[in-house]
């Protein structure tokens, strides 16, 4: 008797796409040569352009609505309610109806320069003369209108809606130009731990190289997520790339965030436009091991690096641990990402570190999963400096104020087991992982060594001061952590298929740039 035949297993339902992915894959589909660090500027000014448009329409129509027809022109009442006024030439309907003309790119780049001149708090905020300079095919431009002009930013159910679509994008921007760039943006669980274990309630917000300003979004997140006030934050900022500094202006004018940023974008070891400022919370990415960041004599006896030695000009991280320590108020706290060779430097980084030791201000150390950032796949490390680790205040979610004791112990944590993959490239923490971590921080914080926080091997470890000492000052967690001595979770054949992938294509890499080599020798008349 024959067999029935076996049944069909199901196919597997297929995810249904976000819209957000799905705007990105039209957008992407019209980039043609352009370099994914040039068209980021056209398609995020744009969403921009469509959101503040679809503001002031509304605004307008309700000016209408109220029977107040004769202020529709009137700036003071659409600023009042927090909304830019735009000049007919600057509208998101006349970019629409003249897609199709030659001359667009010449009529946005128009109509960003017009909201500048016409808003004040957007100055240095847009592109200027940016769209006519490129290279930029008309009809793609036409079309990238079209697709930007399908964001439904007032009427979606989903709330902020415009400002999810930007921070999508910044991220897949920031995938897209990957390593050796995309330091404009900070992976989003990276900066939501950040948020998580140094708790922004309220006071005043720093970072000193905003990138696009990730950090500030996600604080206000942070604060709505466990029910505070946003009002009850101020914002300050610097970056130093134009282009950047431009995004974060945009980011934060979608997100209604009003931030100091200073009056232009500037270096901020060279020009501290945030001189006077002491911050109750710091949180930054500064550029990994950036080289020459001061000539040989400039800022050696800056006030910055007082009590300590001079950072060397070799390698800017101490520089900036040394900036954010003097940026901290009598109660401030910091969490910032650096290297992990910055756990283990020598030299003056090493007298610095050792200073800063003694000086009770190392909180915790806790290494990060390998490949969360896109620009880089070295080894990364979050610092906590903490200006007040002996009894510092903290606001609870019902709005109690505790007293938190602490000694001169230093907390290491081990995140490299913990995350999960995407892109087929990258790790991100879950929120599950991050709500850990930051339960198991603050539980050492508040109460040391009692039965609420263990040690928990090859994952934490509270380290004494006497321990320190005793490592030379070395802040690598490792050092204490215990770990076992072999780790039979490692995945050696998926490792190792992991680096034969990568060295073939670098080996790809090499190849390819010889063969540019030869051929630019050939152009000028010689062979190799």
């Amino acid at each position: 008797m024959a067999k029935a035949p076996a049944k069909k297993k199901p196919a597997a339902k297929k995810k249904e796409k976000s819209f957000e992915e799905t705007l990105w894959d039209a957008a992407n589909k019209l980039r043609g040569s352009v370099e994914s660090s040039e068209y980021k500027h056209i398609v995020l000014s744009l969403i921009f352009l469509k959101f503040i448009s679809d503001t002031f329409e509304k605004r307008k129509q309700d000016l209408i609505d109220a029977g107040q027809e004769k202020y529709v022109d009137l700036v003071q009442a659409y600023t009042k309610e927090n909304v830019f006024y735009l000049p007919e030439e600057s509208r998101w309907s006349f970019v629409q109806q003249n897609a199709k003309q030659e001359d667009i790119a010449l009529k946005i780049d128009t109509a960003l320069s017009t909201i500048e001149k016409t808003n004040k708090a957007l100055q240095g905020a847009l592109p200027k003369n940016y769209f006519s300079q490129l290279e930029f095919d008309t009809s793609k431009l036409a079309a990238l209108v079209d697709v930007i002009g399908n964001i439904e930013t007032l009427n979606s159910p989903h709330k902020d809606i415009v400002g999810r679509v930007y921070e999508y994008f910044l991220a897949k921007f920031a995938i897209a130009e990957g390593k050796g760039k995309g330091e404009f943006y900070t992976p989003k669980s990276v900066v939501n731990l950040i948020a998580e274990l140094i708790e922004p309630y309220r006071g005043k917000i720093y970072d000193p190289c905003c990138g696009s300003g990730g950090m500030f979004v996600q604080s206000m997140k942070f604060i709505e997520k466990h029910k505070g006030n946003t009002k009850d934050v101020v914002i300050y900022g610097q970056e130093a790339t134009p282009t950047t500094f431009k995004l974060a202006k945009m980011n934060l004018a979608i997100r209604g965030i009003s931030a100091n940023l200073g009056v232009a974008a500037k270096d901020t070891f060279a020009n501290d436009q945030q001189e006077l400022l002491k911050a109750d919370f710091i949180m930054a990415n500064p550029p990994f091991n950036q080289k020459d960041w001061r000539a040989t004599e400039e800022l050696v006896d800056d006030h910055r690096w007082d009590g300590y030695e001079t950072p060397p000009i070799s390698n800017a991280n101490y520089g900036w641990i040394l900036h954010m320590v003097s940026k901290l108020s009598q109660n401030g706290i910091a969490g910032f990402i650096l290297s992990s060779g910055s756990t283990s430097a020598s030299g003056n980084e090493y007298k610095i570190r050792k200073q800063l030791i003694e000086n009770n201000l190392v909180e915790a150390i806790i290494t990060l999963p390998r490949d969360m950032f896109y620009n880089t796949d070295i080894s990364v490390t979050l610092w906590i400096i903490n200006k007040n680790k002996d009894a510092r205040f903290h606001q609870n979610e019902d709005g109690e104020v505790n007293l938190r004791e602490r000694n001169t112990e230093v907390l290491f944590m081990d995140l490299r087991r913990l995350g999960t993959e995407f892109e087929k490239k990258y790790i991100e923490l879950t929120e599950n992982n991050i709500n850990d971590v930051a339960k198991i921080f603050h539980c050492w914080q508040r109460e040391g060594h009692s039965e609420s926080y263990k040690n928990i091997a090859e994952f934490c470890y509270s380290a004494s001061k006497e321990e320190i000492i005793k490592n030379n000052y070395s802040l690598v967690p490792s050092k204490y952590i215990p770990f076992s001595a072999t780790d039979s979770t490692i995945d050696f054949e998926g490792e190792m298929l992991r680096i034969q992938s990568e060295l073939s294509a670098l080996m790809k890499e090499e190849k390819q740039a010889q063969a540019e080599l030869f051929e630019a020798f050939k152009g000028i008349g010689y062979e190799i």
